[in-house]
């Protein structure tokens, strides 16, 4: 069985490649052959150009599928999803977002929806994953001794990006168990931002504090940053989403699936000490 992983560069899809089995017939799809991560096949393709990606799907068995945040992501998935039909590809593992769906309070969820119901609707095999907020979001949250954050005192369930990457990988590697299952996967408990400052306190031997950050204030510190206005906008309408509690539950999906329980928020923190506190 051949697995083609898209968005090879990125954090996700590169947790997904540490995952898999060293046995597993892998590819990686790159727009530059360059770049692509070492000790995989690499085909050369571009989510943008569906000219491109017949070819680079031919032979490949399951498919997972990454877009990049924003509004091109539909047009994107759309391309990968013909291209799999056209290329005999049989299982698409897709990465959604959590609370992916028409009435989502964030554009990036409604657009997901959109980009779901697509596949659900193609006739290939399908298995859809909507992780909950990444714990590696809050790398470099740390300042001085201080935690900031724009989710309030929202509670949430963060998941650690290298259990996305367990999760994928076991789906990758037997697909057909989950064959038109979409799987909401959290942390193993929801928690406010101001409570994780406990857990800091256990890995930095000093207490944290906790320091809201406001909405506003995040934008205009993201614009200044060179990111896209979409991305700030987005940003801020989570930021606004989990303030309300949108993100307070957890799932079994993790555990039912991997067959262990996801890593807790002081497990993530011990091992990021030195990037989750601002240098």
């Amino acid at each position: 069985m051949t697995i083609l992983i898209t968005g090879a560069n990125g954090n996700v899809s590169s947790a997904v490649l540490r995952s898999l089995p060293d046995s597993a017939d892998v590819r990686v799809l790159v727009r530059d052959a360059a770049k692509a991560p070492a000790g995989h096949q690499v085909v050369v393709g571009d989510l943008d150009d569906p000219q491109s990606l017949v070819k680079a799907f031919t032979g490949v068995d399951t498919l997972w599928l990454l877009t990049a945040m924003g509004p091109q992501a539909p047009h994107a998935s759309s391309n990968a999803v013909w291209a799999a039909k056209q290329a005999g590809v049989s299982h698409v593992v897709r990465l959604s977002a959590i609370g992916a769906g028409h009435d989502a309070p964030t554009r990036n969820g409604r657009l997901h929806a959109l980009s779901d119901n697509e596949l659900q609707a193609s006739g290939l095999d399908w298995t859809i994953i909507k992780p909950a907020f990444f714990m590696q979001n809050l790398l470099g949250s740390v300042n001085g001794a201080t935690l900031y954050s724009s989710t309030g005192d929202g509670r949430l369930s963060p998941i650690d990006v290298r259990d996305i990457g367990d999760f994928g990988a076991a789906i990758l590697t037997d697909p057909a168990p989950h064959a038109g299952k979409t799987y909401t996967i959290t942390g193993p408990v929801s928690v406010s931002l101001g409570e994780m400052t406990a857990s800091l306190e256990q890995v930095y031997g000093e207490r944290i504090a906790y320091q809201p950050i406001g909405h506003e204030d995040v934008y205009q510190a993201m614009l200044s940053a060179g990111l896209p206005e979409w991305i700030a906008a987005v940003t801020v309408e989570y930021g606004k989403a989990y303030s309300r509690n949108w993100g307070d539950f957890t799932t079994p999906d993790f555990e039912t699936v991997v067959g262990r329980k996801a890593r807790t928020f002081v497990e993530f923190a011990q091992d990021h000490r030195d990037v989750l506190r601002a240098a």
